[in-house]
């Protein structure tokens, strides 16, 4: 896979030798690099994480939208730090918008992680292979390439519920609340908004995530959607009806044929602002490919509240073990640990 050059040995030289005191698990900071960020480190991460998203995908083609959406659910409430894989009590798994996230995309990211650190040792966060297989996803469903930025740390807590419950909502946001949401993210072009609504040109979901939808029965389609979930309540609807299990501009095409399963989706079409993008997608999927990767790279480095702080996690399911010590660490050596450091 064509990736753009970057600065590696920059990126390398963050992670390499940082010297840290303190009496509980410290915290790593360290700016974005793009895609060569890890390439002295970690030079087989992008081939692994490759093979595994295509072989995953090769079993079940439902990971792929299973990945953006967790990609999604990530990087909202307080920037692409993994905080959303934090299993137990109180963590953002737990809170309504995401008690929904499909496990086998969750476990498939923390297996990658296990692959990648056995080849490298802990020197890639799963934020980043979050990223990648997410990308790759994309990619290998017949979607866009785009440069994923590089170097955020793990969190070291979850979100609040407050935040994750601003995530926005595919079942009734109207496109301004839509379009407040994405702006408090730093995706204020209606551009943004629009493209990465396209990424429900891939997925399935139940009947009482489209119930608003539905109830409406306000044209053959959602007449159509409420006939069957009356007829079999547990069918799954496919989010897009041009190309279900192909990244490309079916979505779109559905829209302008008033076929949006979600109420956000039609409201898309159906408001004067973002109605021409709409239709400007559905006419030319490699102008919904080119604003897609725009905007994906974009929602990568969606702001965190307190830099890009945080460790290199062990497992993706939890924080590492707070170690009590002062220490040299070398990332290159493989701290069994996983490591932190405080820049």
């Amino acid at each position: 896979m064509a990736m753009a050059s970057s600065r590696g040995g920059a990126g390398a030289l963050v992670l390499a030798f940082v010297t840290v005191a303190v009496l509980v698990s410290p915290a790593l900071s360290a700016p974005l690099d793009g895609a060569g960020f890890h390439s002295a480190t970690c030079p087989q991460l992008e081939s692994i994480v490759l093979s595994s998203v295509q072989a995953a995908l090769q079993r079940d083609v439902a990971l792929a939208a299973g990945l953006l959406r967790i990609f999604f659910h990530d990087c909202f409430p307080q920037g692409c730090d993994a905080s959303v894989y934090l299993k137990g009590r109180g963590t953002e798994q737990t809170m309504g918008p995401n008690t929904t996230l499909q496990p086998r995309a969750l476990q498939l990211v923390e297996d990658i992680r296990a692959k990648v650190h056995a080849a490298c040792g802990p020197t890639v966060s799963c934020a980043d292979i979050s990223a990648l297989a997410t990308r790759d996803a994309v990619v290998l469903s017949g979607g866009p390439n785009y440069t994923v930025p590089q170097g955020q740390f793990d969190s070291l807590a979850p979100a609040s519920e407050n935040v994750v419950d601003g995530l926005p909502s595919p079942a009734t946001d109207s496109v301004t609340i839509l379009a407040r949401a994405f702006r408090a993210k730093g995706l204020r072009d209606l551009a943004d908004l629009v493209a990465l609504s396209g990424a429900h040109t891939v997925g399935r979901t139940g009947c009482p995530f489209f119930a608003d939808r539905a109830q409406r029965m306000d044209d053959a389609f959602s007449r159509r959607l409420a006939a069957n979930c009356s007829a079999a309540p547990n069918r799954l609807q496919n989010l897009d009806v041009v190309t279900p299990d192909l990244f490309d501009n079916g979505y779109y095409k559905a829209l302008v044929n008033s076929q949006g399963v979600f109420t956000s989706d039609m409201a898309l079409i159906k408001d004067r602002t973002t109605a021409p993008i709409v239709r400007q997608f559905a006419r030319s999927k490699d102008a919904f490919f080119a604003q897609f990767a725009k905007s994906m790279a974009k929602l990568a480095t969606a702001p965190r509240p307190g830099g890009n702080v945080g460790e290199i996690r062990r497992s993706c399911f939890s924080r590492n073990a707070r170690r009590a010590i002062d220490t040299v660490v070398d990332a290159s050596a493989g701290d069994e640990e996983g490591f932190a450091a405080s820049a």
